[in-house]
């Protein structure tokens, strides 16, 4: 139990600046439900990254801030576009039909992102009232196969979208790992780019829990508080995720760490791409390594090493790094991959 894996970022520990940030919260009395100081604070630390007119309401889990960013920006007979690979789509046990009621309207893909091409074949039945009407396309940043949209993708799907009367959101549960791959601050690929509305998280670069909306578009934030409320997502002790986002954005404490799970990435995929039997299947932008793995090797690689198959089928592994992963753990965890090829 002790030993490191590569099945998710989620399954790392607290990052001890997120520690020591908790406990200095830990302290005082603060007044509850975010009219607090440090939720105040922590407020302007978003302004800071992502311009002054930003409307920041904090949650507990990812799910909670796709979901209701969504509801924030659709009615009951709108429908979402998103990748077919989508967490929205695919991870969130229906969440996001549930509690918006919208439909979700899939695209294809083969390296995690969507295009305007796929998105446009959507756009059917404008008007027609037997049809759910696009409003709002979901893209995530990284994507889900851990590659990561270029600045100007996302501002070529954020015209398309509002050209077309609809909007553009962001599952950034991993945004960090996206502007330390990309090398650009927040703002460049979200406000400048377009975005109306994203989901900010930290779980899975160091923080305990709590993510963000992020209303770009602060006219969708209008009695979103209420909204927020209704979801059972709002915080008593909103301090202790406050306090977490101000270490967070804190002298780009969050691009340090994910600048370092994404090089362990890189590493990783260097030490395996010369390897015959395994097939490296995604570029590596990120955290993640998407590989082909000889099927023979994979029980005794997952009782050493714990991590999920992406694809069952053709033993497709995804393998995450971590801001704790270490070059000693990925060098061991290649030399027993190279190990058991040998021996099978």
């Amino acid at each position: 139990m002790n030993k490191k894996g590569f099945a998710s970022d989620n399954n790392s520990g607290i990052h001890p600046y997120i520690l020591a940030a908790i406990e200095d919260a830990n302290k005082y009395h603060a007044v509850a439900y975010g009219d607090d100081d440090f939720t105040q604070m922590a407020k302007q630390k978003f302004k800071q990254h992502f311009g002054n007119d930003a409307e920041v309401f904090f949650v507990f889990n990812g799910t909670a801030a796709n979901v209701l960013s969504l509801k924030a920006a659709t009615r009951h007979y709108n429908a979402v576009i998103c990748s077919e690979l989508a967490h929205i789509n695919v991870d969130e046990c229906g969440a996001p039909e549930r509690f918006t009621g919208c439909k979700l309207l899939t695209c294809p893909t083969t390296n995690g992102k969507i295009t305007v091409s796929e998105i446009e074949k959507h756009l059917n039945g404008i008007g027609f009232q037997h049809h759910a009407q696009p409003k709002i396309i979901s893209i995530s940043q990284p994507d889900e196969l851990g590659t990561v949209y270029s600045p100007d993708e996302i501002t070529l799907i954020a015209q398309f979208a509002h050209e077309n009367n609809m909007l553009l959101h962001i599952d950034g549960a991993r945004l960090a790992n996206a502007a330390a791959s990309l090398g650009i601050e927040f703002k460049k690929f979200t406000k400048d780019a377009g975005v109306d509305v994203l989901s900010f998280g930290g779980t899975k670069n160091g923080m305990m829990y709590g993510e963000a909306v992020v209303f770009l578009n602060p006219e969708l934030s209008e009695n979103f508080m209420y909204t927020r409320k209704q979801a059972m997502q709002l915080a008593s002790k909103m301090r202790f995720i406050a306090a977490q986002f101000i270490a967070y954005l804190n002298d780009n404490k969050c691009i340090e760490t994910a600048q370092h799970s994404n090089k362990m990435a890189k590493l990783l995929e260097a030490k395996i791409k010369d390897i015959p039997q395994i097939k490296i299947t995604q570029k590596v932008e990120s955290n993640a390594v998407f590989a082909i793995i000889p099927p023979e090797i994979y029980n005794d690689l997952q009782k050493e090493y714990f991590f999920y198959l992406w694809d069952e089928k053709r033993y497709e592994a995804r393998w995450m790094c971590s801001f704790d992963t270490t070059e000693d753990d990925i060098n061991k965890f290649v030399e027993l991959i190279k190990k058991l090829i040998k021996n099978s």
